[in-house]
């Protein structure tokens, strides 16, 4: 479950801003999330829907000024899900079945907002 993870060059990036409600902490959203991630990695995994890998992150508050351009430095509490994908068209039939849809309607009852991006991978490396 905490691994580090492996992603192969060419893979498809979606990440996911999931705005949590104001009154809402991670507590009340651990296990829907953790059921949802669960699902995608065990149901869709590898041959079975093309999941590569994922990773979740919860904002901590951090707004770099050296790495920010422009005056606004406001950001809502959120959650940030990443995950790596073989292809966009994999990614949206396990987000259309049944079993994901259900999960992920857990997790939106205590959001107001949630918006899944898609990038297509330039450049990956690491240091030597």
């Amino acid at each position: 479950m905490y691994s580090p993870v492996t992603i192969p060059f060419g893979a498809k990036m979606l990440f996911n801003t999931v705005r949590l409600k104001s009154d809402t902490q991670f507590d009340d959203v651990e296990l829907a999330l953790a059921e949802m991630c669960n699902v995608v990695k065990d149901t869709y995994g590898g041959d079975k829907g093309g999941f590569i890998a994922g990773q979740v992150y919860q904002f901590s508050g951090f707004v770099s000024d050296k790495g920010s351009l422009g005056e606004s430095r406001d950001a809502d509490k959120h959650l940030a899900i990443v995950t790596y994908w073989r292809s966009f068209e994999e990614h949206e039939k396990s987000h259309a079945d049944h079993v994901f849809k259900a999960k992920f309607s857990a997790l939106a009852e205590l959001c107001i907002d949630s918006k899944e991006l898609g990038y297509d991978m330039l450049w990956q490396g690491e240091p030597e």
